[in-house]
């Protein structure tokens, strides 16, 4: 057999954690679990997340392709998310400040490698 695609294998892990991560937050909510003690497993969570997708930055083959993953804008969401999290958790001051919207598009093309017109 070939070599195997580590950033394609990479990529659906990522996608399954975040989905049990978050689907495993329903029950606590139901079970009546404190809200604080929800955030702080999540904001473990999104440690773990953050550290799976170093791994697979670190990990993705550095071939030149038209498309990437691109793990540094995923990682400066996470960051976001988890300092939001924080911030509720640990307030610094009584006034909430206005969220810096999130990137969503995780899709980076090559430049390069495209056809000039």
């Amino acid at each position: 057999m070939g070599p195997t695609n580590r950033r394609a294998s990479a990529w659906p892990s990522l996608a399954v954690l975040l989905v049990v991560s978050l689907s495993a937050l329903q029950p606590a909510i139901a079970d009546d679990t404190p809200e604080r003690e929800q955030l702080a497993a999540l904001a473990r969570q999104l440690d773990l997340i953050d550290r799976l997708a170093e791994h697979a930055a670190n990990t993705a083959p550095q071939a030149r392709a038209r498309h990437h993953f691109d793990y540094a804008r995923l990682r400066a969401d996470l960051k976001r998310v988890r300092t939001g999290v924080q911030d509720f958790l640990v307030p610094q001051r009584a006034q909430p400040r206005d969220p810096v919207p999130l990137a969503g598009d995780y899709l980076r093309r090559d430049e390069q490698a495209e056809p000039s017109p």
